[in-house]
C-alpha cells in the first residue's frame, strides 16, 4: 500500500490556524509576538480600551469635556475630519490604475485600498465613541432624515463607501483564503466599484466641509468660505497620493519581507510619479485658499491679528513649503526629498482640519484656549485606536498578498 494513503489530509481549520500563525507552531509564534513595540501597544490599551468601556457605562462626560459649543473633540477632530482625507488613498489609487490606466502603479493599489478602507472603518469607531447615543448611529440614514441634510448624505456615502472598499480589497482576502472560484467574481466588479467609489469620495469628502457652511459666525472668517467643501474635496486628493507615499515608505522599511521585488525595485521611481501628482494638486489648492481670502476680502485679517498669522503659518508653512519640497523631489528625481515632502504634507491636512473643527471654531468664546485642551482620558482613547489601527493594518500585512503578487494567482492578475 502507498504511504501517501496513510497520510491524513489536513482540515480546513488546521490550515486556517496555519495562516493565522504563518506557518509557525504556536509556541514559536507566541514568543515572536514579545517584542518591544507589542509591549508598548499592550501597555497603551491596558489604559485605553477600560476607558472606552467607561465611556460607554458612564457616558460621554467621564472622558471627554465637549459641549454645544464645542462639538468637535479630537475624537473627531482627529478621527473623522483628518481622517477621512487621509483615506483618500484608495480612491486615487484605485481610479488611477483602472480608470485612468496607469498600469505601473498597479503595486501600490492594493496598499492604498487597504489603507483607505482601514481609515473609514476607524473613522465610523472614532464617531461610535464620540456619539451621544451609539445604538442609534443608523437614525440620520433611515430614521429621522431628509435627503437634503449633509448628514444624511455623509451617513449614506460613509457606510457605502465602506462596503465598497471592502470589495475593492476582497481579492486580497480571497486570495489568502484560497478560494479562486469567488475571487474571479471579486475581479470582474473592481471597474464598476471603482467607479463607484469616485462618485462616493467626491460627495462625501466635500460634504464634510459642507458641515461648516452651516456655522457662518462660528468658524473663524479666514477659514470660512463658501468654497470649504471644495477645499475638503481638493485637500483629499493631494493627502490620498502623500499617504500612499508614506505608507508605503514605512511597510517597505518594517515589514520588507512582506513585499515582492516588483513592489521593492519600483518604489522609489512610483513615489516620485505620486509626488509629482501630489505638488500639482496642492498648487491648485494653495492657488484657491488664497483665491477663498480674496473672495471674502479678508486680506485686512491676515496681518491685524495672531489668527491672520497661524493662518499664513497654515498656507505658507504646511502646505506650499511641502508642495515646494515635493516639486524639489521630483525635479531632482529624488524619492528621499519627496517622501520628505509627503510626510510633511500630510501634517498639514491633520493642522487644517484641527484647525477647522476644534482651533478656530468658536474662536471667540471666552476661555476659549482652555475650552479646546482635550482632557488626558480622551487622548488616551484616541492612542490606544491608533495603536489598535497599526495592530490590524500590520497583521493584515503579514498575511494577505497586499505588498506582493501570490505566484499561484499571476495569471489572473490585471
Amino acid at each position: 500500500m502507498n504511504d501517501n494513503c496513510l497520510v491524513k489530509e489536513e482540515t480546513y481549520p488546521a490550515r486556517f490556524l496555519n495562516k493565522l500563525t504563518m506557518g509557525m507552531p504556536l509556541s514559536e509564534y507566541a514568543r515572536k509576538l514579545v517584542t518591544p513595540f507589542n509591549i508598548v501597544a499592550v501597555i497603551i490599551l491596558f489604559v485605553g480600551l477600560p476607558l472606552i468601556g467607561l465611556r460607554f457605562w458612564k457616558g460621554l462626560a467621564t472622558v471627554t469635556h465637549a459641549s454645544n459649543e464645542y462639538p468637535w473633540s479630537i475624537l473627531l477632530g482627529w478621527g473623522l475630519f483628518s481622517g477621512v482625507p487621509l483615506s483618500g488613498t484608495g480612491y486615487v489609487m484605485a481610479t488611477a490604475v483602472y480608470i485612468f490606466g496607469f498600469k505601473k502603479y498597479h503595486p501600490l493599489v492594493r496598499l492604498g485600498v487597504l489603507t483607505g478602507f482601514m481609515g473609514y472603518l476607524f473613522a465610523v469607531i472614532y464617531l461610535l465613541i464620540d456619539i451621544g447615543r451609539p445604538w442609534r448611529i443608523y437614525y440620520p440614514m433611515a430614521v429621522s432624515f431628509g435627503p437634503t441634510s449633509v448628514l444624511f448624505l455623509v451617513a449614506w456615502h460613509v457606510a457605502t463607501y465602506l462596503t465598497v472598499q471592502l470589495l475593492e480589497f476582497s481579492p486580497a482576502i480571497l486570495e489568502w483564503i484560497q478560494a479562486r472560484r469567488t475571487r474571479k467574481w471579486a475581479i470582474l466588479i473592481t471597474v464598476a466599484m471603482t467607479i463607484a467609489g469616485v462618485i462616493l469620495s467626491t460627495l462625501h469628502q466635500s460634504a464634510l466641509g459642507a458641515l461648516f457652511l452651516m456655522a457662518p459666525g462660528k468658524l473663524h472668517p479666514l477659514w470660512y468660505s463658501a468654497f470649504i467643501p471644495v477645499f475638503f474635496f481638493i485637500s483629499s486628493i493631494y493627502a490620498g497620493l502623500c499617504m500612499v507615499i508614506a505608507v508605503s515608505t514605512v511597510a517597505a522599511r518594517y515589514l520588507r519581507d512582506k513585499a515582492d521585488h516588483q513592489f521593492l525595485d519600483n518604489l522609489d521611481g512610483l513615489t516620485v510619479g505620486l509626488g509629482k501628482a501630489a505638488c500639482i494638486v496642492m498648487f491648485v489648492y494653495f492657488a484657491l485658499r488664497m483665491i477663498g481670502v480674496a473672495h471674502d476680502d479678508n486680506w485686512a485679517l491676515l496681518l491685524s491679528s495672531p489668527y491672520g498669522y497661524w493662518f499664513l503659518t497654515e498656507v505658507f508653512l504646511f502646505v506650499l513649503l511641502p508642495c515646494v519640497a515635493l516639486t524639489v523631489g521630483v525635479k531632482r528625481n529624488e524619492a528621499r526629498i519627496v517622501r520628505a515632502g509627503a510626510f510633511h504634507a500630510i501634517a498639514g491636512v491633520i493642522l487644517t482640519r484641527l484647525n477647522i473643527s476644534i482651533l478656530m471654531f468658536n474662536w471667540n468664546l471666552p476661555g476659549h484656549f482652555h475650552a479646546i485642551v482635550p482632557p488626558a482620558r480622551e487622548v488616551y482613547i484616541v492612542l490606544s485606536i491608533i495603536t489598535l489601527h497599526i495592530l490590524i493594518f500590520r497583521w493584515i500585512l503579514n498575511r494577505m498578498p497586499v505588498m506582493r503578487e501570490d505566484p499561484a494567482y499571476l495569471e489572473d492578475q490585471h
